[in-house]
């Protein structure tokens, strides 16, 4: 049975953005007590083949989702699962190749999409099946957030399926190393320089960073822009007329420089599992980076709380940055059976508590069995609840697709160069793309 408190605060989430929806500004969750109903069980298929196309390679990420297919397979064992996967962090790589099979008619069956802004692309260009009536057969309309609902709504109808929530805002950091040089995590931004000059001055990598994948120092910044605008500002940077002439856009830019400076110089040749693997290591103290860095440290056998701690990214205390992981249906799939099949495991429970505590991220559903999860995941849990709500933009909540290749190129740029006049040149540009 599922705790009360979960309940509480899931149902907590759901009313407090339905204000933010309102008011286009995030609030903090208030608690109810409404349970939530069970859904029918995933559908069953004969036969065939079912290709799935993600970006989840890495450790906890790809545990998590074999873990899925171990369930599909129990249930349809007839059925030959195509795993397309296509390495790079944050989809980089795999929207590039996916947008050539949709544009070329070979669509996968079901495929990875984030949750908000980004699918939108897809239903534009009349590459997705609406998945409304799907939802009200398995009810996932009755054990998932209305925000989180609202996200995959658009024009009239519901186009996917979230398995997960990911919070993006959180440091993660060696524990030996902060114990052994008497340092705690760094609150403020203040605070993380001085932490970061204790470490240089150890002959220890202060920040750990990749740019491999091509969405790190992107991910670092939308941290940096929160903690310089604020909960209520910082949404307002990715809403149409949004006015990136304002000055704390530099400020936060040339924070953003000196965080990079403090980072290691071959941040261009790792990913951020390689910049993860460093704080592990003992090399570096910190990296910044999603709740997906907590899955792959667990497949890499590190222990939460003894090899590896965390805490809001600086600045960032009391806010949690989300981002929610889907699957939607193709337009012409080649088994459509199949891929409901799927969908259906993807928002059941048995999914999603098979999948959420390898990945490292928390169930999209109300009524997921708690137990399941570890120490992190649980904090996670309650700070979803009680913390203020904001959208990442990196991962696809925030804005469009066509924006989010803008934002991500000039900061990409930047972390080569540093150039602050430059970048600050490029997101205003880049703003003419929010709609």
């Amino acid at each position: 049975m599922l705790p009360t408190k979960w309940l509480k605060l899931i149902s907590a989430f759901a009313i407090v953005t339905l204000a933010l929806a309102a008011c286009g500004a995030p609030s903090t969750a208030q608690p109810t007590a409404a349970p939530a109903q069970p859904t029918t069980a995933p559908a069953q298929t004969g036969g065939g083949k079912l290709e799935i196309f993600s970006w989840w390679t890495n450790g906890g990420e790809a545990d998590g989702l074999n873990a899925m297919f171990s369930i599909y397979q129990q249930k349809n064992p007839g059925v030959e699962i195509v795993n397309a996967t296509v390495a790079g962090g944050a989809g980089t790589n795999a929207k590039t190749v996916l947008k050539t099979r949709l544009q070329g008619g070979q669509p996968p069956d079901s495929w990875q999409v984030h949750a908000g802004k980004e699918l939108t692309a897809y239903v534009d260009a009349g590459q997705m099946e609406p998945l409304t009536q799907f939802f009200k057969e398995q009810g996932f309309d009755k054990v998932m957030p209305p925000k989180l609902l609202e996200q995959i709504t658009y024009n009239g109808e519901i186009w996917s399926v979230p398995v997960n929530i990911h919070r993006s805002n959180v440091l993660w950091y060696n524990i030996k190393i902060f114990q052994e040089n008497g340092l705690t995590p760094p609150k403020t931004i203040d605070d993380f320089f001085m932490v970061a000059e204790a470490l240089k001055a150890k002959g220890i990598i202060p920040l750990a960073v990749g740019g491999k994948d091509k969405f790190e120092t992107p991910h670092l910044f939308e941290s940096v822009l929160l903690a310089v605008f604020g909960p209520d500002d910082y949404p307002k940077l990715f809403q149409p007329g949004a006015d990136w002439s304002d000055l704390r856009v530099r400020q936060a830019a040339e924070i953003a420089k000196r965080m990079l400076e403090y980072s290691n110089s071959d941040r261009s040749s790792l990913g951020w599992a390689d910049a993860a693997q460093l704080v592990l290591d003992g090399k570096a103290g910190m990296t910044i980076m999603g709740d997906w860095a907590h899955g792959y440290f667990i497949s890499k056998g590190a222990k939460v709380g003894v090899d590896y701690g965390y805490a809001a990214a600086p600045g960032n205390d009391g806010v949690f940055m989300w981002l929610s992981d889907s699957f939607g249906l193709a337009k012409g799939a080649p088994n459509p059976e199949q891929a409901k099949a799927w969908l259906a495991l993807c928002g059941s429970r048995e999914g999603q508590d098979a999948f959420n505590p390898k990945k490292g991220s928390i169930p999209a559903r109300t009524d997921a069995d708690v137990s399941l999860y570890d120490e992190y995941l649980k904090y996670s849990i309650k700070a979803f609840g009680s913390e203020k709500l904001v959208p990442s933009v990196v991962h696809g909540a925030a804005a469009p697709e066509a924006y989010m290749t803008e934002y991500g190129n000039a900061l990409n740029v930047f972390a080569g160069d540093l150039d602050v006049d430059a970048v600050v040149q490029a997101l205003q540009d880049a703003a003419k793309d929010l709609k």
